[in-house]
């Protein structure tokens, strides 16, 4: 039987965790999702030849370069999907806006929001498809809290709270710089927690629960110098270990924040909790297929907090996997990204978050990260 899907053409720059996470979900949406594109692996670029052609061969992308302008010029490229560093992502992207290309770029969209004004602006002026890899918003619990609170069974919302705690750079020896370690550096990360962790929480926040005003905020760097492994040096430590930040939503609400890398016992702690007028809900990533909800409406003798098992076909995604009750894991909402996005090319629509979206949650870390220095109130700002 003859294949008449439209084929979209790939080239993934960067071959590190992110780009594996996005290469499995590519080459699985199409079993999964009956959708007008079917995406092709075409191409994939790090800088070194052996790694990357084995990297090739695994993942079954049809060829591979070793400097990704070259991968851009290409005419069998379609849509270039940016898996590097974030030091990297506005020159990339750049360069694709200007060929054409289709481009998916690594959250968070730049290291400042200056950066991330210049990528939304050269995009915007292309008018090519883009979407920002925030992948917690197709976990398909925090969908249908999505939903939930769309369809206005919280009421009015009083308070929005997060977290995302992790331990793994508690010990001074851990250098800074170079593979598997650039998020230490800040040249190459351009913050810390905040743009590496805060960053999910706050995309999130504001599509659950709108726009955020105004942050107050705390940031600490514990160990001030470590051993760069690029200069061979030790050299002072500049990106954040820890925040924590208060903050006014636009419709009212109050919301705290906090992420540190210094919490020991916790690998990837990401909880939110949000309490409107008449109901709340909660959701922690290390139980990601649950969605806790109290409704206060429930008769006063069974009223409490429900578990919500989120595996039913009639919710978000769950009728592309398997039958109820069996769940699926962090790697699904990867593929739930990429059909969306195939989906909106085929229809015509952008899907969330753009390079547009993702400059909100740039602006609202820049403030953070501001306040954190002076220990001020900060506004939001809008650049583009």
């Amino acid at each position: 039987m003859a294949n008449d899907k439209q084929q979209l053409r790939l080239g993934m720059i960067g071959t590190g965790f992110m780009g594996r996470a996005h290469s499995n979900a590519w080459r699985k949406v199409s079993n999964f999702f009956d959708l007008e594109y079917e995406p092709v692996l075409q191409a994939v670029c790090a800088r070194t030849e052996d790694a990357v052609k084995a990297f090739a061969s695994q993942w079954g992308y049809a060829s591979h370069e070793t400097d990704w302008r070259k991968l851009i010029e290409r005419d069998d490229i379609d849509a270039v999907d940016v898996c590097t560093p974030n030091d990297t992502h506005k020159e990339i992207a750049l360069a694709a806006a200007a060929a054409g290309k289709m481009i998916l770029c690594e959250k968070p969209l730049a290291r400042t929001a200056a950066e991330g004004a210049e990528m939304v602006q050269a995009i915007e002026k292309a008018g090519v498809p883009n979407m920002v890899w925030y992948n917690y918003r197709r976990v398909p619990a925090v969908t249908l809290a999505k939903q939930i609170i769309d369809s206005g069974k919280l009421g009015r919302i009083y308070h929005y709270r997060a977290n995302f705690l992790q331990d793994w750079t508690i010990s001074a020896d851990l250098p800074q710089g170079g593979a598997g370690l650039w998020r230490l550096d800040v040249g190459a990360a351009g913050s810390g927690v905040t743009g590496d962790l805060l960053a999910h929480c706050i995309d999130t926040a504001i599509w659950l629960n709108g726009g955020i005003q105004k942050v107050t905020a705390m940031t600490e760097t514990f160990v001030k110098e470590r051993h760069h492994n690029l200069t061979g040096k030790v050299e002072p430590v500049g990106i954040d270990d820890a925040c924590a930040f208060l903050c006014r939503f636009s419709n009212g609400s109050l919301g705290i924040f906090e992420s540190t890398r210094y919490a020991r016992g916790h690998k990837a702690l990401y909880t939110f909790e949000i309490n409107g007028e008449h109901a709340s809900i909660a959701w922690d990533l290390h139980d990601l297929h649950r969605l806790s909800f109290f409704d206060h409406s429930d008769d006063s003798l069974t009223r409490g907090w429900r578990s919500i098992h989120v595996t039913d076909g009639d919710m978000p995604y769950m009728d592309k996997w398997w039958v109820p009750g069996l769940q699926i894991g962090y790697e699904h909402s990867f593929v739930h990204q990429v059909a969306d996005f195939l989906e909106g090319i085929a229809k015509g629509e952008p899907v969330g978050p753009t390079f547009r979206d993702a400059q909100e949650t740039q602006e609202i870390c820049e403030a953070v990260l501001a306040s954190g220095k002076d220990g001020s109130w900060h506004a939001v700002q809008n650049r583009v």
